[in-house]
């Protein structure tokens, strides 16, 4: 497997560990794997919080797909807050009947 000598450059590791890999990856999370001793292999990457892994799951994108389009045919409509939490408290349906 051949090396693309295209896209490397030399690097120094300044006194503190680092290195720049320039501007415009200035912020980003990488991956960085070691190979083998003094070898490295870094890759961009986008970390997910563990509480909100449940959004990359198929099951959570259809539901979120769903609700947004029942939003968009769904306009919303003046209530009375009060008289609805009546309903619910009391157990009675609404004038629109409910589910």
């Amino acid at each position: 497997m051949g090396v693309n000598q295209q896209n490397q450059s030399i690097k120094v590791i300044g006194a503190n560990g680092q290195i720049s890999l320039g501007k415009e990856f200035a912020g980003r999370q990488v991956l960085v794997e070691e190979r083998e001793p003094g070898v490295w292999l870094i890759r961009t990457a986008v970390v997910i919080p563990e509480n909100e892994l449940w959004l990359n799951k198929p099951k959570a994108k259809r539901d979120l797909t769903d609700s947004l389009e029942w939003a968009r045919k769904n306009t919303s409509k003046v209530s009375e807050p009060k008289a609805v939490i009546g309903r619910l408290e009391h157990g009675k349906k609404s004038a629109r009947g409910s589910r």
